[in-house]
């Protein structure tokens, strides 16, 4: 069998007739013909214009797919995104500059979580049996996948595999989005296979990806095989492919090879130049015990399990305190002493001057405990409202619950959501 191919260009700017160029060049080398129905599914999982800059696919990159296709006389193309949980979309979509974006390119962009879902089985899902997905990505004749090339708080990277996460409706979002997220990301490649990738990794960015920190890589990935194009990002941001643990699962449930030699990676970029350059802290937030903070962590383990929690409520104080510390940078070296726990911790937890809070509804000691006052923040998993609200009061943290500014924008396009999704069910859209 032909080795699965993946193209790595050189591009250092943003610059649209760059980057346009690169993916025609790259879509005759895959023999690909994109045609009929285009769904182009970005990383728009936050953004923020005062201090969120860099976790989403640069517009400039989806702008330059779109106009390769529209060269390519296609016209019937829909860029659609459900972004963080909790949130409407079509907030971030706007912070991110997409909707400009297209308005300026005459293309259909939505809220996933704002027109129809159709119920569709899964036929090899582990966890997920089933899922609501968007008529938008069950109708599309073509299917482009642009992620974000980013490390990640409990996935280690974040490219393609992952970004299916945001093709989930917020109601079906934290579905097993616990100690079973890996398998739970597989599960979703069944449906969230794409035709072409073009994953943006020009900026590629550390910390907590959804507030991230921005250091220059300098590239285009493009493949039109996912595990492949996962296998090789996982190599450049240093790590081997069998250390992720989704695509680990990925290889083992018949996706395909995730060893470099059985991946034809060409592109006029050497993958190991890519590798040797600087990351910035690749760890950061992946490890909360190592964050420059007076706060102590206490991980254990998911109820019945003997496997850590990492993608339910420790995932979720991560995604807080990364946001807290990006907002108002030093927050958290100047945070109040106590100590967080999540998940069954098997051991001693002797602070009596201090609080402690217990993050989840099975989060418990089996051990002594001594505190000055124990709290609790309940959910599986707790949301970050709930979050934003009780950690920051506890520990001396400015809380993002009470930007103004914010909260007037959440207000407002929350009543758009909802008129949208009433307009959208009465017209069957």
């Amino acid at each position: 069998m032909e080795k699965p191919k993946v193209i790595l260009r050189s591009c250092n700017e943003y610059n649209v007739d760059v980057i346009s160029k690169i993916i025609e060049e790259s879509i005759s080398d895959l023999n690909l013909n994109p045609c009929g129905k285009i769904f182009i599914k970005p990383n728009v999982v936050t953004a923020n214009k005062k201090y969120i800059h860099h976790s989403y696919t640069h517009p400039n990159v989806v702008t330059s797919m779109v106009k390769v296709l529209k060269k390519r006389n296609i016209e019937d193309i829909t860029v659609g995104e459900s972004g963080g949980y909790g949130i409407p979309s079509r907030l971030f979509l706007k912070e991110a500059g997409y909707f400009k974006m297209a308005k300026n390119l005459g293309i259909n962009l939505i809220d996933l979580n704002e027109h129809l879902l159709i119920k569709t089985p899964l036929l090899n899902g582990k966890y997920h049996k089933s899922m609501l997905l968007s008529k938008y990505i069950k109708e599309a004749d073509f299917k482009i996948w642009m992620p974000k090339l980013k490390y990640h708080i409990f996935t280690s990277i974040t490219n393609v595999l992952k970004l299916n996460i945001g093709i989930l409706a917020h109601k079906e979002r934290m579905l097993y989005h616990d100690y079973r997220i890996h398998d739970k990301i597989v599960d979703l490649l069944e449906v969230g296979y794409p035709d072409l990738i073009v994953s943006d990794a020009i900026d590629i960015t550390y910390g907590f990806e959804s507030a991230p920190y921005p250091t220059r890589l300098g590239a285009i990935m493009i493949s039109n095989h996912p595990l492949s194009i996962d296998a090789v990002a996982s190599y450049i941001m240093g790590y081997k492919p069998e250390e992720i643990n989704h695509i680990k699962m990925a290889s083992e449930r018949g996706y395909g090879s995730i060893a470099l030699e059985n991946i034809n990676v060409g592109g006029d970029i050497d993958i190991e130049e890519l590798r040797a350059k600087p990351k910035g802290k690749s760890r950061l937030f992946q490890v909360l015990k190592e964050l420059d903070t007076p706060i102590k962590f206490y991980s254990g383990y998911a109820q019945n399990t003997e496997v850590i929690c990492d993608g339910g409520c420790e995932a979720a104080v991560k995604g807080c305190l990364g946001t807290i510390e990006k907002r108002r940078p030093g927050s958290l070296v100047n945070a109040k002493k106590g100590a967080i726990v999540t998940g069954i911790y098997k051991g001693d937890l002797i602070m009596p001057e201090y609080p402690v809070i217990l993050i989840g509804d099975c989060t418990n000691v089996c051990g002594e405990l001594k505190a000055k006052k124990v709290y609790r923040v309940r959910g599986c998993p707790v949301g970050a409202r709930d979050l934003f609200i009780k950690v920051p009061l506890i520990f001396g943290l400015p809380s993002p619950m009470i930007d103004l500014r914010d909260a007037s924008l959440f207000i407002i396009n929350s009543i758009l959501k909802g008129l949208y999704i009433l307009k959208n069910r009465i017209f069957r859209k």
